[in-house]
């Protein structure tokens, strides 16, 4: 059986895989809009989903997903978008890979954590939501900028990736 968690964040390393592909078709000009009350330009935020969800990993894995850690100019095309998704997916995999992670396991600390910044300990289970949550609320933001400017929107939700996998159909009734 595979774990509800891991359920859902496939389906957010899903849902960033199709908005990459839909960013693909933008212009560098349609990229760069944005709207009040959103993150940034659409380029912007998908960066910023991906960097957030490197590290929700980098937290529960309590290791590096690749050397160098990712930097900001790694996400400045979406070819490096792309990259870190494959990061992010691998890494989503690799988390599962011995059965489902222990959501109350304390974690002490980030190999991320800035000299000087504050360490913050946490059950495992807080950063794991956050990647779900975070995900969502900006991949929304970007559908936003998309409708607001007049472009062709994506249906992000579950419901087509479930149907992708044939884990949910149309079921007939026989008259």
């Amino acid at each position: 059986m595979t774990d509800f968690l891991l359920r859902q964040l496939r389906h957010g390393v899903w849902a960033n895989e199709q908005l990459l592909e839909r960013c693909r078709a933008l212009t560098d000009e349609q990229l760069e809009l944005t709207v009040p009350g959103t993150y940034g330009t659409i380029r912007n935020t998908l960066a910023h989903i991906v960097a957030s969800e490197e590290g929700y990993l980098v937290r529960l894995m309590g290791s590096l997903l690749h050397e160098p850690p990712l930097r900001e100019q790694d996400l400045a095309t979406l070819d490096g978008i792309a990259t870190h998704i494959t990061h992010v997916s691998s890494a989503v995999e690799r988390l599962f890979g011995k059965g489902s992670p222990d959501p109350d396991r304390v974690i002490a600390d980030t190999p991320l954590r800035r000299a000087g910044a504050p360490r913050f300990e946490m059950a495992a289970w807080a950063p794991a939501a956050q990647f779900v949550y975070h995900g969502i609320d900006h991949r929304s933001q970007i559908d936003t900028i998309l409708s607001t400017h007049g472009l062709e929107t994506l249906d992000l939700q579950v419901w087509p990736y479930a149907m992708g996998l044939g884990a949910s159909r149309e079921v007939k009734e026989e008259r």
